[in-house]
């Protein structure tokens, strides 16, 4: 069947402090299962999640591109004021007031920091029930074209599509929705925040990677080596990797 996503990949020069800022920003929890630090729900480590995508920091050399990301999260809240203390949170944590050409909006616009964007919204019923993340964000040229091929990719169902936007969320209605936003003239730059997929168990991996393919992506190296998971792009070149269960 297709897969499902189960992490948000955030690439960082100090890994376990851009984790821990993510583990406040969101009421979770730093967890260092390996050379990563993998954010998730408190109480114990438990991967993949059944409900919520993690966020997976990974350590790199290269600082970030002083380029824009084309994938960010948006952090939800639950009134005017949870709004306004997660932003002066995350404010003494380290994070910083970032201008993407946002103009005169009700949400806020911050960056982590390592300098990745990140948006903290104003309550909107739509992301009552998401938890911490209401929606992973992607910039592209062609919503359309985006929600045909992460439709067919993705166990996830498409729940709207215009020339502007594509919304898909899982199937059962829980954890945050994946959001195609139209945006001219994104520069297309090495990928510091991606998604990582994942098979269900009994799924040949192999066999879904090939089907990624025929859908339309490509092969991804960024210097990755002989690993167990697998770098693509998709239609628009924007990074992904599917994983392997341990």
């Amino acid at each position: 069947m297709p897969l499902r996503p189960v992490m948000v990949n955030i690439k960082a020069l100090d890994a376990p402090a851009t984790g821990r800022f993510w583990a406040q920003a969101l009421g979770w929890t730093a967890y260092h299962p390996g050379i990563t630090t993998y954010v998730g729900p408190p109480g114990g480590l438990v991967w993949p999640d059944p409900v919520y995508v993690g966020v997976d920091v990974v350590p790199v050399p290269e600082p970030r591109s002083p380029a824009k990301n084309r994938v960010h999260l948006d952090l939800a809240s639950d009134s005017p004021a949870h709004q306004a203390e997660l932003v002066a949170r995350l404010r003494a944590h380290g994070a910083t007031l970032a201008d993407v050409g946002q103009g005169d909006v009700p949400w806020t616009v911050l960056r982590d920091p390592e300098g990745n964007e990140f948006c903290v919204l104003e309550p909107r019923e739509v992301y009552r029930d998401t938890g911490p993340i209401a929606a992973i964000v992607v910039d592209c040229a062609d919503p359309r074209g985006m929600a045909r091929f992460w439709g067919e990719a993705l166990d996830w169902a498409v729940l709207e599509v215009t020339d502007e936007q594509a919304t898909l969320r899982s199937a059962r209605g829980t954890g945050p929705y994946l959001e195609f936003l139209r945006v001219p003239g994104t520069e297309a730059v090495p990928d510091r925040v991606h998604l990582d997929l994942l098979p269900y168990a009994g799924d040949d991996g192999a066999a879904e990677v090939a089907r990624l393919r025929a859908l339309g992506a490509g092969d991804l190296d960024v210097g990755q080596g002989e690993v167990p998971w697998t770098c693509l792009v998709d239609p628009e070149g924007h990074g992904f990797c599917v994983l392997t269960l341990p």
